[in-house]
């Protein structure tokens, strides 16, 4: 199976990085936050990705063109670096389609201009660039696939924010205030899976999550996947600086390709 990540967003609110270099290419610890997404699916064994690239995809380009194996895996260094044996290697098994889409174009156009590389699949994955999770894949395409009516699902987290939610009356009256934590509130934090069906609800010039999804609700035929354990979008500065942190103490819930054996494509 396919992924289709959208590499095309220009990363406004993360302006001290995306004004040099595209949102998914920055780095946490020492490889971007793009290739921690793709390494997740790796695990699993899904690694034929297709980059939907926007906003300076050369950039993503040369990095992948010229990439150094070297820096994350062990190797041997010998003859004055004449031959150097890696020991380990990341993406050697890797295939990689990348598509030009377009510098202004939302994610429902990205997702229609790759659509052509997608013939042929029975289902695949998209994802936006961005964010890092532990989610048990597995399990969510084994919920996709036990219901065959179903043409997406897509990834749910509750939010962890200290912020509340109020309620109020017509004339403003408050009627109740609770942590939003505690509240029914889900956040859509991407991680898709469609059936090729999912092109027929999408209109040119359409946002994926907007007018196609409602058509979806509609018909009753989008799944959600709530996950309770660790997700975190890269959006902001503060965002960056946290999941820095969390790499320097090591604690890298979403690096699931350390914590297991690496598992066999089952579907």
């Amino acid at each position: 199976m396919k992924v289709v990540l959208f590499c095309g967003g220009q990363g406004t609110r993360l302006r001290e990085y995306s004004e040099t270099i595209p949102k998914p290419m920055v780095k946490i610890g020492y490889r971007p936050i793009l290739w921690n997404v793709m390494r997740f699916y790796a695990h699993f064994g899904i690694k034929d990705f297709i980059l939907a690239l926007g906003y300076k995809g050369d950039y993503i380009k040369d990095y992948f063109v010229n990439y150094d194996e070297t820096i994350s895996n062990d190797f041997v260094y010998s003859k004055g670096g004449k031959n150097i044996e890696l020991l380990t290697s990341d993406i050697d098994d890797w295939r990689i389609t990348f598509v030009d889409t377009g510098m202004h174009a939302n994610v429902g156009m990205r997702l229609l201009q790759v659509r052509q590389h997608l013939e042929g699949e029975e289902m695949f994955f998209a994802n936006y660039a961005d964010g890092l999770s532990d989610l048990d894949l597995g399990d969510m395409i084994d919920r996709f696939v036990g219901h065959p009516e179903m043409v997406g699902s897509f990834m749910t987290y509750r939010p962890t924010a200290t912020f509340h939610v109020v309620q109020t009356g017509n004339d403003g009256m408050v009627t109740s205030i609770s942590p939003i934590s505690k509240s029914n509130l889900w956040y859509n934090t991407g991680y898709f899976i469609f059936r090729p069906e999912v092109f027929d609800y999408i209109n040119y010039g359409e946002e994926l999550v907007e007018e196609p999804f409602q058509r979806l609700i509609g018909e009753k035929r989008l799944l959600s996947y709530q996950h309770a354990g660790f997700w975190q979008a890269m959006d902001t500065f503060k965002d960056k600086m946290h999941l820095d942190e969390m790499q320097a103490l090591g604690e890298t819930p979403w690096e699931v390709w350390k914590k297991d054996g690496p598992l066999v494509n089952q579907w």
